[in-house]
């Protein structure tokens, strides 16, 4: 992470997902979380010693479209499993964590898609343990794990997988060929909070209510008497980011509103009115439909909107900027030294945010501001998805029509 986000980092240590391509890493991440512990994605490609670097809780292997035997197929450091981390194997990532420790995985021609009927040996283990001994899971492979390794028991098994789960309790390694993190299996969550709470021993104690305390706190740190202005749409992320760096700060942030004339219908009045009232942030709104529908006018490709739109939107805010400098040199108060940004952890991850993960698309505020920007970033929903950040929202009294949005 870099220099500019790092005072907005969770002070928790994180379980961390270990992305192997899966379309599904995020969501893991997601599971982990309503859990009730803070969790973040890093790539397959972490070694052990940058595993160990951010002094995991858990470690969770997520799956992934290829198979172990097949040359190039993605890897991980098999130090990660020396690191005496509790570990949790799912799909492909069970199949990595079997062949590193000396099971076998082949490809018997018997494949699971879908609905399959899973089948619990004895109590299941911790893993398993209070679930139905018949129960529907959701398969996505090719491969089969036909041999664990040394030290660890059989769990379940289907029809076509003799070995669908494992674990070596005293190591706490666990895994399971299906995916619990989908709907789709009908005691999935169970099997991750099992593997957080009692294979781990972790307490579900991360919170909306522990996030909004940290983040005043690092707000505060990283501020000191400085002011801090605010890029406010209306939309939910800056909504929320606005309302968190103001309780942190109160006066010393000021918010700003950009009417450029493409506005939802009432969304002005909606900021001017409700907004500030709940919240009691300073508010200045530039006056912009002329200038922005003046440079639209006569264009019709998308593309070219888009970029008249966003270099619009940039002079506007700079102008502010300009005047906010000028308002403080002439009254003598504190300098302005921060910008808000709502950025939040799904944009960084798609954007190939620093993890390593796969590049999916990029997000105009990871690495989108001008280079001559003269602020440092204040992002206090960077590792949050969006689901958590509507809950901070509401926690924070933010409008309901807003939050939901």
């Amino acid at each position: 992470m870099t220099d500019h986000t790092n005072a907005n980092s969770t002070a928790q240590r994180p379980a961390l997902v270990v992305d192997f391509g899966a379309q599904y890493a995020q969501l893991i991440a997601r599971r982990v979380r309503e859990a009730g512990v803070y969790s973040e994605i890093v790539p397959h490609t972490a070694t052990a010693e940058e595993i160990a670097a951010k002094n995991p809780v858990a470690l969770i292997l997520s799956g992934g479209p290829s198979s172990v035997y097949e040359e190039g197929a993605p890897q991980l450091d098999p130090a990660v499993f020396e690191l005496g981390v509790p570990t949790l194997g799912i799909c492909y990532g069970f199949q990595v964590m079997a062949q590193t420790l000396g099971g076998e995985v082949a490809n018997t021609g018997l494949r699971e898609y879908g609905a399959t009927d899973a089948t619990l040996a004895g109590e299941g283990g911790s893993l398993l343990s209070g679930q139905p001994a018949e129960q529907n899971v959701w398969m996505s492979h090719g491969d089969q794990v036909s041999r664990a390794p040394e030290g660890f028991a059989v769990l379940a098994s289907t029809g076509a997988t003799p070995v669908a789960a494992f674990a070596d309790e005293e190591r706490r390694f666990y895994g399971v060929q299906w995916h619990p993190e989908v709907k789709h299996s009908d005691h999935g969550q169970q099997v991750i909070e099992n593997f957080l709470h009692k294979g781990a021993g972790l307490a579900a104690d991360w919170n909306s209510d522990n996030v909004i305390a940290e983040q005043v706190e690092r707000i505060r740190a990283q501020v000191g008497d400085a002011r801090v202005i605010s890029a406010l749409s209306g939309g939910v992320d800056s909504a929320v980011s606005t309302a968190l760096v103001h309780k942190a700060i109160g006066d010393q942030l000021t918010a700003v509103f950009v009417d450029h004339g493409l506005l939802r219908k009432g969304e002005r009045e909606q900021v001017q009115k409700d907004y500030v009232e709940s919240t009691g942030v300073r508010l200045i709104t530039v006056e912009a439909e002329d200038t922005f529908l003046g440079h639209l006018a006569g264009v019709t490709d998308p593309e070219t909107k888009r970029k008249i739109i966003g270099r619009e939107f940039i002079r506007a805010f700079e102008q502010v900027q300009r005047d906010l400098v000028e308002e403080a040199k002439a009254s003598g108060g504190a300098p302005i030294k921060f910008l808000v940004q709502g950025t939040l952890y799904p944009d960084v991850v798609e954007s190939g945010g620093g993890a390593g993960t796969a590049n999916i698309k990029s997000h105009h505020n990871v690495g989108g501001l001008p280079d001559d920007l003269d602020f440092e970033l204040i992002e206090p929903l960077r590792t949050l998805f969006k689901d958590e950040v509507r809950a901070i929202g509401r926690e924070l009294g933010i409008p309901e029509a807003i939050v939901g949005r």
